[in-house]
């Protein structure tokens, strides 16, 4: 008898204890899901398309200011190249002649096959803003861009690749979470 009570005792406090765990996990994903870089204002959309490529390019910031620059173009927006209500892509406006995104050899690697835009989201499945991977296909943040990334969950943020209109050899890494984008490089399979 003291065992049955024993067990019963025992699958009730588990019971309890698990549903307060996927309480208390669903709460905490709510937060995770909003990001570090976005507060109640922001609520990233995946864009549609990629950003159209710049006319009228304004002038470069004087070398060692690039990071003098903002983002943030309204209170609650992340302080990091951004796409607003999934179709101002905020940051990409510097146009080709960017030197800081001159590749000598673009593609060296080849070119990224699996799929652009809203219905190709990528899981990532690990490493870092150096050398990261999802399917097979191995990527790395622009070394430019790698203060952007902080905050990436390298092993499960859901990313869209997109084509970069003025950068030959750069792709646009949009994460679906925090709602921002950086440059990539496709490093192959």
């Amino acid at each position: 008898m003291k065992t049955e009570t024993t067990m019963k005792t025992s699958y009730l406090v588990l019971s309890f204890a698990l549903c307060f765990a996927v309480a208390f996990g669903q709460e905490r994903r709510g937060e995770h899901e909003r990001g570090p870089q976005g507060g109640p204002e922001y609520h990233p959309q995946i864009p549609r398309n990629g950003p159209p490529a710049v006319r009228n390019e304004p002038a470069r910031p004087a070398p060692g200011r690039e990071a003098e620059r903002r983002f943030n173009d309204r209170p609650g927006h992340p302080e990091a190249p951004h796409v607003d209500e999934g179709r101002r892509w905020v940051g990409h406006d510097m146009g080709p002649r960017d030197d800081r995104f001159h590749l000598e050899h673009p593609w060296e690697h080849g070119r990224f096959t699996g799929g652009f835009g809203p219905r190709h989201v990528w899981r990532l499945a690990g490493g870092g803003p150096n050398r990261f991977w999802f399917n097979g296909f191995y990527f790395g943040v622009a070394p430019i861009d790698i203060a952007y990334v902080n905050g990436w969950d390298w092993n499960g943020d859901q990313i869209v690749i997109y084509e970069d209109p003025d950068h030959p050899g750069y792709y646009l890494a949009y994460n679906t979470r925090t709602g921002t984008y950086v440059h990539v490089l496709y490093l192959g399979t």
